[in-house]
């Protein structure tokens, strides 16, 4: 069993049996227990009463922050050729047609988003064993597939992301890094929990939420009561 460090020791122990129904107080101890001399990502992980199996309890859908999460995404866009100009312009950072459905083909994956017009999802179905395990294939329900281009690019350069639930019922999902101000992790919290409230499934039953912790990339678990959002 590996030895923890004295510095995870002693962010365990500020951390230990304490549950925080103060959002600031919350994101204060978040800070405080992101001491690494690195920038940290911080994250929420929420435990859903959820079982992804069934088509009525799944999640998946989109989100703006309001302070992003400090990441530019590197955007590629499969379209026509009649359509370069307007993504080029609108910011994307690859662009093609059938030589970008080759260079996928052949692995060469280097970008963080694929963005692609209706007419091309035919040509894409090939790549669902490439793309899908690095949930980079498009769908209308994750906003990737557009027949606007520049506005859909625009909202993807502002940090729109997508989230979904994993088999188990959790998301696990980035709403900033530890140098955010305290306010800006405050409010990305708060519009990610609003933005899972929102999409609720129509199949649950009961009580939505389980249990919600935010960590940093080395920090502990921070337990957040469910009061801290009302």
């Amino acid at each position: 069993m590996r030895k923890l460090s004295r510095r995870h020791q002693e962010n365990i122990q500020k951390t230990k049996n304490k549950i925080y129904s103060s959002l600031d107080e919350a994101i204060e101890i978040l800070k405080e227990t992101s001491n690494t001399k690195f920038v940290e990502s911080v994250e929420l992980h929420a435990n859903l009463n959820i079982d992804p199996r069934y088509a009525d309890q799944q999640l998946r859908t989109t989100v703006t922050l309001p302070h992003g999460v400090g990441k530019q995404l590197r955007i590629a866009v499969l379209t026509n050729e009649e359509n370069f100009a307007e993504a080029k312009n609108a910011g994307a950072d690859i662009i093609g047609n059938d030589d970008l459905i080759e260079t996928i083909t052949q692995g060469n994956i280097n970008f963080d988003l694929l963005i692609t017009t209706p007419n091309m999802m035919p040509k894409l179905a090939k790549l669902g064993r490439v793309l899908g395990p690095k949930g980079l294939m498009p769908s209308p329900k994750s906003g990737t597939v557009s027949t606007t281009l520049e506005t859909t690019l625009t909202e993807f350069k502002k940090g729109k992301f997508e989230y979904k639930a994993d088999k188990t019922g959790v998301v696990h999902v980035s709403f900033g890094k530890s140098n955010f101000a305290n306010n800006q992790l405050v409010e990305n919290l708060q519009a990610l929990y609003t933005s899972i409230e929102k999409n609720r499934p129509s199949g649950v039953k009961g009580k939505y939420f389980k249990t919600l912790f935010i960590c940093s990339t080395m920090g502990p678990s921070i337990k957040l009561d469910l009061t801290a959002f009302a």
